[in-house]
This record gives C-alpha cells, sequence and structure tokens, in this order.
C-alpha cells in the first residue's frame, strides 16, 4: 500500500535520529602564560594581592588542577612538552637559539587537531626554536608554520631575548635592524622588572605593546574563523608576565604586588577580551579551554617580605628550580557540558599529557612515536576516576634530575638546581647525595629524607632509569 507522501514526511519528522554521528568535535584553545606563580591567581591563593577576575572565571566554570607540572622549570623546555608530548629532558634544549627543537615529522598537538580537521593558528611566543643564521630577510624554518599550524603571528622567544621583532608565519614582519639598549629597574633583581638585554629590534616595535598586540591577533584568528567550515585550535602563548613587567597605564599600582602583579593584573584583563571574541562568535559553549603557566615566577623571599604577596604560595622556590615553585602550575580546563563547573581535581599531571588528552577527546589515533610521555586524562574532565600517573621526570635549569612517584619526589643532587642560590651543593662527609621528599605530608620541601628511607631512594632511581632508558613512558 503506498502512504500519501505528506503522510510519510511527517513521519520522518518524528522518527528520533539513530544513525549515531558523532557531535561536532569542540574548539580547542590552549593560554599559556608565562612566569606566573602558582599563587598569583585568586582561585588558587584567596591572600594574592592581584585581582585575577577572568582566570577567577575559568575555574568558577571548569575545573582547577592542584598537582599539574611543566615538564620542565624553564620556558623553552615547557614549551617543547607541552606541543610534543615527550619530556624535554629527551632532547639538547639549549640549540633552541639556532635551531629547532622540534623534529620535522614529529608530532605536535597542532599536527594531529590538524589531522582531525581543525583549522590551527598559534599567537605568541614559540620559544622552541627556528633555523637561524642570524639574517631575517629570509624565511625562518622549522618553526609552528612547520610544525602543525596553518597560521602563526608571534616572536621567536622572550620579550627580554633579542633579536626582538614579530613573525608571521615564516618571515620576519620587519627585520630587527634597529638597536635598542638594555634596561633595569631600580629596587628589583637585575632580572626582574622593566628588564631586557640589549641588542637588535625591529623598526618601531614597542616592548610594550607586544602583549596588546597579541591579544588583537588572537581576537582577529577568533573573528575570522568559520565555526560551520571547521572547529578552531588556538594555542595563545603570551610572553607575560615574564619580564620585562609593562604595565599599560592603566593598571599601574592596582595590584599589591608592585609592577608584576600590576602586569599580571593586564594579562588577565586580555584573557577577558580573548572570552569576549569567543561569546561573541557563540564559541565559547563549545569551547575547551585549558589555561596554565609555563613555569613558575622569578619572586624572591624578600619580594614576599617587602610586599606581603606570595607569588609561590607556600611552595619552594622559583623559577628554574627542582623545587616545587619551579614546575607546579595553575591549570584549569573550562568544557561545558563536559567538566563540571567549579570542581578541583588532585590528579598529578604533566603538560605533556595535553596530547594524548586532544587525540582522545576527538577520537584521533596518536601515532606509535608520538607522545612517549603522555597520557590523556580525559576521564577526569568527565569525573571519572583514573589509576595514578605514571612517573614524572624533568631536568631542572642546571640539570638536576627529578623524579615524581604518587607523593614521593627525588631530586638528584643538592641545592634547587635552579635560580634560587644556591644551585647546586656539594655534599660534604655524612651528607645526603641528594634529596627525598614526601609531598603528601610535606609540600614545603621542608624535611629532606633521602638518608632515612634508602628502599624509597632506591625504588626511585630504578623508576626514573627505567624511563630515561626506554626513551618513553607511555
Amino acid at each position: 500500500m503506498k502512504l500519501p507522501l505528506l503522510f510519510c514526511l511527517a513521519i520522518a519528522l518524528f522518527v528520533p535520529d539513530f544513525s549515531g554521528a558523532a557531535p561536532a568535535n569542540p574548539h580547542i584553545v590552549v593560554i599559556l602564560v608565562d612566569d606566573m606563580g602558582y599563587g598569583d591567581p585568586g582561585c588558587y591563593n584567596p591572600e594574592s594581592k592581584i585581582a585575577t577576575p577572568n582566570i577567577d572565571r575559568l575555574a568558577a566554570e571548569g575545573m582547577r588542577f592542584t598537582d599539574a607540572h611543566a615538564p620542565g622549570p624553564l620556558c623553552h623546555m615547557s614549551r617543547y612538552g607541552l606541543m610534543t608530548g615527550r619530556f624535554p629532558f629527551r632532547t639538547d634544549v639549549a640549540k633552541w637559539p639556532r635551531q629547532p627543537l622540534i623534529e620535522e615529522n614529529q608530532t605536535t598537538i597542532a599536527s594531529l587537531l590538524k589531522t582531525a580537521g581543525y583549522h590551527t593558528a598559534m599567537v605568541g611566543k614559540w620559544h622552541c626554536g627556528f633555523q637561524e643564521d642570524g639574517s631575517y630577510d629570509h624565511a625562518l624554518s622549522g618553526g609552528p608554520a612547520d610544525r602543525g599550524f596553518d597560521s602563526f603571528f608571534g616572536i621567536r622567544a622572550s620579550t627580554d631575548i633579542p633579536p626582538y621583532f614579530y613573525i608571521r608565519d615564516d618571515r620576519a614582519v620587519a627585520p630587527p635592524t634597529d638597536h635598542i639598549k638594555a634596561s633595569h629597574t631600580e629596587g628589583w633583581s637585575p632580572i626582574q622588572g622593566a628588564f631586557w638585554r640589549e641588542g637588535d629590534i625591529a623598526p618601531n616595535l614597542a616592548l610594550k605593546d607586544v602583549l596588546p598586540r597579541f591579544t588583537e591577533e588572537a581576537v582577529s584568528v577568533i573573528e575570522h574563523h568559520d565555526p560551520q567550515e571547521s572547529p578552531l585550535m588556538l594555542y595563545l602563548a603570551y610572553p607575560a608576565p615574564h619580564t620585562p613587567w609593562l604595565p599599560a597605564p592603566e593598571f599601574a599600582g592596582k595590584s599589591g604586588a608592585g609592577l608584576y602583579g600590576d602586569f599580571m593584573m593586564m594579562v588577565d584583563a586580555q584573557i577577558g577580551r580573548v572570552l569576549g571574541a569567543l561569546e561573541s562568535r557563540d564559541m565559547l559553549e563549545n569551547t575547551l579551554l585549558v589555561f596554565t603557566s609555563d613555569n613558575g615566577p622569578t619572586w624572591y623571599p624578600e619580594d614576599v617580605e617587602r610586599l606581603g604577596h606570595d607569588s609561590a604560595d607556600g611552595l619552594r622556590g622559583m623559577k628554574a628550580d627542582a623545587w616545587e615553585a619551579g614546575h607546579r602550575e595553575p591549570f584549569v580546563v573550562r568544557w561545558p557540558g563536559v567538566v563540571k563547573e567549579g570542581t578541583v581535581s588532585d590528579r598529578t599531571l604533566s603538560f605533556t599529557d595535553l596530547l594524548a588528552t586532544f587525540a582522545d577527546v576527538t577520537g584521533t589515533p596518536l601515532p606509535d612515536d608520538a607522545g612517549p610521555d603522555s597520557f590523556s586524562f580525559l576521564p577526569v574532565l568527565k569525573g571519572e576516576t583514573m589509576d595514578p600517573r605514571s612517573p614524572i621526570v624533568l631536568k631542572s635549569g642546571s640539570g638536576l634530575m627529578t623524579i615524581r612517584s604518587g607523593d614521593w619526589k627525588l631530586i638528584e643532587g643538592l641545592g634547587s638546581g635552579g635560580f634560587t642560590k644556591p644551585s647546586r651543593i656539594k655534599p660534604g662527609p655524612g651528607d645526603p647525595e641528594g634529596q627525598l621528599y614526601d609531598l603528601g605530608s610535606d609540600l614545603a620541601e621542608s624535611t629532606n629524607l633521602f638518608k632515612t628511607k634508602p628502599e624509597v631512594v632506591a625504588r626511585l632511581r630504578a623508576e626514573m632509569k627505567q624511563i630515561v632508558d626506554a626513551g618513553q613512558s607511555r
């Protein structure tokens, strides 16, 4: 029997779709700030003297991690691990000023998401190296444009490391043909304040304009993206609040933490502008947004005493150190409909885990040779329980190898391993050879258990050797 056409159409309108088609992948935005302390955002430290309403909003609307770690306590180490899912001690990170740290065919979060159909864009500080010969009138290979990003606008390293010039895709917007003298700020250490090194700079480039310029570029990427055509992956790597601390006039004197706090307030305001752009395009509610910092702050005990602001919130040390303040970072994930608002996780994770997590989120197979130290934490984002993470191994700024396994942390040597003095200490007669801390009961790393727990030291050394020798931990 033939049914009337209108009756067939009516049935079709009310029959559920059981095709099983997966919803579109979310937009992915990673906002990485530079040299921010664990105790700077109010959502981590209620006693902070820096107002961070936009970061606090992300935490209130997402999940705040309390045990997240940079893969290394310095800028280039951290960024290499974040991009590749590989611990940075596995490569020669010191070659970044002249050579790319990331190999040509190495999988990155950008190249992985590109295969998943994403438009991939990066804005900001790269610091993973280009192929450089000292001249900037030709293509700079080995950078973001060659490592999975469809577009790039940014700088090669920090805004205190010359030469200073913008790069679009793989070419200098204007070569650094002018020269700028070094800058220091009275009342701060030689590497704080409005500090930058002498060197070459592009004509008409003002260092105070770099931070807002990157916000403008990020907003432009969002405004020109067609969400109906493809999901967006935006990696926004701000070069602040790393030195030079150059707050705009409207932020001067507004924090209780001096120039640094004022500049951090400006960073938070820039993040607010990016969130506003996503909202105006109706993209924010379908965005998986990750916010974190590349390493700890440049903040000394005398700064805490003078200003009453503890940038590390009680953690020991600072940037470059093997101690917790060097690499334990604020880490927030906002993903409406998946991540429950206002939640907190004590899951131990490393930035290297973003690669496997994004593969999991998008259902993209991770190649066998990709992300050797990357573990997906997607179940945690969904509110599910997971087994403890495999041990994390990192190298400090001065080369002290460190392993974190459960609550135990072993540092193979004495001293901070970084900027805190003394960086290295030669053991005397009867002294321990290294440092062992139980972070479960001693997060401040105040009691060295190296000599009283030899069996734990032996176990951690064996675990570290296995991870180092195997070339992977996944």
